[in-house]
């Protein structure tokens, strides 16, 4: 046990001095921690030496190789389309409303699956987890509730804080620690139903491409990662940006991964203030947002950065030609009142039992 410790000491005193570690590597590590083999200082040493040194691709894509093997429940879905999943790591320096799962139901209700994995909030003030329990999803379901959900409603989330979805650690070690580590990348990725298309955000401009090829090594067929900048390009959020430009790397079919960045002028978007897209502070005022975005009722800023966003997601599947004709086209799914039904048909159909939620969210209505 003790030289145990020692050996895992040495790891950590590598990282420290900004030496890489290989995938195989990164996985014994994680192992170790997912099953409690190592103190929590150690455990706490190793993913605060991982996150200040920067992770490589080969790290993540062994951090999540354990966690999807050792700590990660497993669904199939019975669907005849790809499968499509989008979220952001956290850890961002400009804290934002929840934008990536406004543009999930977007996204789903123009007809692409989406098979959400999310957490309650570590760093940010509202998490996914958190709203839609808010808006009366059922968050803490079985997870054949949420297979039923993909399937018929289109859309379903699972809560990786829940030991039915992570049920050895991933849990323990989350509502433990209160900042961004490795684990909000690597475990993002170990969705139950394990989807082969994504948008990603990211939490540094330095995170894009090592997060993109990671994605492709873990068997992603499609992904777009970004980071998105603030006006004068020193701060950043996990999702594209309309206070500046958005980094991007995309990952091809053909294997190939493409760089570039993308400002809101490129689209038609008029820039914004961080205020304007800022948490409200407390989750009934979020969730009250939330809903009247999809609804139209929240127009301005705010409907611009989810288009955005949920833009990535029908360029990505190959409904709209490009972001500047996704962000269009997701102004008219909300126009139309497709997001807000698809929003409904989310809450009422992911139920342990049948008829409740909706009441929560037809009074937030």
């Amino acid at each position: 046990m003790e030289e145990n410790i020692k050996k895992f000491g040495s790891l950590i005193m590598r990282l420290i001095n900004k030496k890489n570690l290989s995938r195989s590597e990164a996985y014994e590590a994680f192992r170790q921690v997912l099953l409690n083999e190592q103190t929590e200082i150690q455990q706490g040493a190793f993913l605060a030496a991982l996150k200040a040194k920067g992770e490589t691709a080969e790290e993540i894509a062994g951090s999540w190789e354990a966690i999807y093997e050792l700590d990660t429940a497993k669904v199939i879905l019975e669907i005849n389309s790809p499968l499509v999943e989008n979220c952001g790591t956290g850890m961002d320096d400009i804290k934002t409303f929840n934008i990536s799962t406004a543009a999930s139901v977007i996204a789903a209700a123009a007809g692409i699956i989406m098979a959400k994995h999310g957490a309650r909030a570590i760093t940010s003030v509202c998490g996914t987890i958190d709203i839609m329990e808010a808006i009366g999803l059922d968050v803490d379901c079985d997870l054949h509730v949420v297979k039923k959900s993909i399937e018929e409603a289109g859309i379903g989330i699972f809560n990786g804080m829940s030991p039915k979805v992570h049920p050895n650690a991933l849990g323990r070690i989350l509502s433990r620690i209160s900042f961004g580590t490795s684990l909000n990348i690597a475990a993002s990725l170990a969705n139950p139903a394990m989807p082969q298309f994504g948008v990603r955000g990211v939490y540094a401009r330095k995170m894009v491409n090592p997060v993109a090829r990671a994605m492709k090594e873990i068997g992603y067929k499609r992904a777009i990662v970004i980071h998105g900048l603030d006006g004068d390009g020193k701060s950043g959020m996990d999702e594209a940006s309309t206070l500046g430009m958005t980094i991007v790397s995309e990952l091809k079919e053909n294997g190939i991964i493409k760089e570039y960045s993308l400002s809101p002028e490129e689209i038609g978007i008029m820039r914004t203030s961080r205020e304007s897209l800022a948490p409200l502070g407390d989750l009934k005022s979020e969730a009250s947002r939330f809903v009247g975005l999809l609804s139209g009722k929240v127009d301005g800023a705010c409907s611009d950065i989810v288009c955005l966003n949920a833009a990535f997601l029908l360029y990505m599947m190959d409904i709209a030609p490009g972001i500047k004709d996704g962000f269009y086209q997701a102004k008219e799914i909300i126009k139309s009142g497709k997001a807000i039904n698809k929003l409904k048909s989310w809450v009422k159909t992911q139920q342990s039992i049948a008829g409740n939620g909706i009441s929560k969210l037809n009074s937030l209505l």
